[in-house]
């Protein structure tokens, strides 16, 4: 019996060095070593200043910006997660209604919503949408800003230009990253306090 307790004893010691110690420094040097803006947190910086993270969505709510995706948990990395409401479920209904009558309302001329918003995601923080979500307040975010025709070409081919493909070329699908395109109308476009 002192035996098995003793073997069992150093077992645990050994795993517990070899995957609570030795492992997790190993993958982590490994990263900061050959992907330190990902180890990081891919974070979107001006200067010494982090403006966000591309990999978390940032709650724009201006209409010289993009808008993301909706979020359950308010884009609060904390509280991250979907409604887990089902499609029959009477506030479910409620909430995606009001989402599509202020889309319809604050984008006239617009009968097609890209269904990513009008439902939250299971994280409530994607940092994409779909390259149609973009182009479905495009004209919103022109019309906003008082864009003329040359800097409506130019937002148009600032759009295009920042569509990722899908991972491999068939991993996922197209997308564009909000912060990057939004920060890029600042660059490009003049600030707007948000």
């Amino acid at each position: 019996m002192l035996k098995f307790v003793s073997t069992s004893f150093r077992t645990f010691i050994f795993l517990t060095f070899v995957t609570g110690i030795l492992y997790p420094l190993t993958v982590t040097g490994f990263a900061e070593r050959f992907f330190p803006f990902q180890s990081g947190g891919s974070l979107v910086r001006s200067g010494e200043l982090i403006l966000g993270s591309e990999l978390l969505a940032q709650k724009f709510t201006k209409n010289e910006y993009f808008w993301p995706r909706p979020s359950a948990s308010d884009y609060s990395a904390v509280a991250s997660g979907a409604s887990n409401a089902s499609p029959t479920n009477s506030s479910f209904k409620e909430k995606v209604l009001e989402r599509k009558n202020f889309l319809l309302n604050s984008h006239p001329g617009k009968t097609e919503i890209p269904a990513e918003l009008l439902f939250t995601s299971g994280s409530g923080l994607d940092p994409h949408v779909s390259p149609a979500s973009v182009f479905f307040q495009w004209e919103r975010v022109a019309k906003a800003r008082k864009l003329d025709t040359e800097r409506i070409k130019k937002l148009r081919g600032m759009i295009e230009a920042s569509v990722e493909k899908s991972d491999f070329g068939f991993i996922g699908e197209n997308r564009i990253n909000v912060l990057r395109l939004n920060l890029q109308l600042d660059s490009e476009f003049g600030k707007i306090e948000r």
